[in-house]
């Protein structure tokens, strides 16, 4: 009897258009209200993504709740992916007003909250 092994990896670029193919239909609002999303790294060996989040999405009241939302449901989502850091961009797709991000996401109001996507 022989035992095959099979091992399947996903690519860094497979798991950053699932990640982003997520976005698009899940979260479509972050781009129609303004907002920037752009995946900056992808290791598929250690199943992590860094995701950044920017333009009118900087100084969103919800951002907190986005930026949670990404990081608990696309490892969710996305195969191979077990972890996501969300950051705020900069550069050009940095904030279009002074960012309150921090702010917000240390609020006892956004602590349980779950946004509906």
């Amino acid at each position: 009897m022989v035992m095959v092994t099979i091992i399947v990896c996903m690519s860094a670029e497979t798991i950053e258009q699932q990640a982003r193919s997520f976005v698009d239909s899940e979260v479509p609002q972050i781009e129609q209200h303004g907002g920037s999303f752009e995946i900056r790294e992808v290791d598929a060996e250690a199943g992590t993504a860094t995701v950044a989040i920017g333009g009118a999405c900087s100084g969103c009241g919800i951002a907190p709740m986005t930026m949670k939302a990404l990081r608990h449901q696309l490892p969710d989502s996305v195969d191979g992916l077990d972890d996501v850091e969300v950051l705020r961009a900069d550069g050009t797709n940095a904030a279009v007003m002074p960012s309150k991000t921090e702010e917000m996401e240390s609020m006892d109001e956004y602590e349980d909250y779950s946004p509906p996507f």
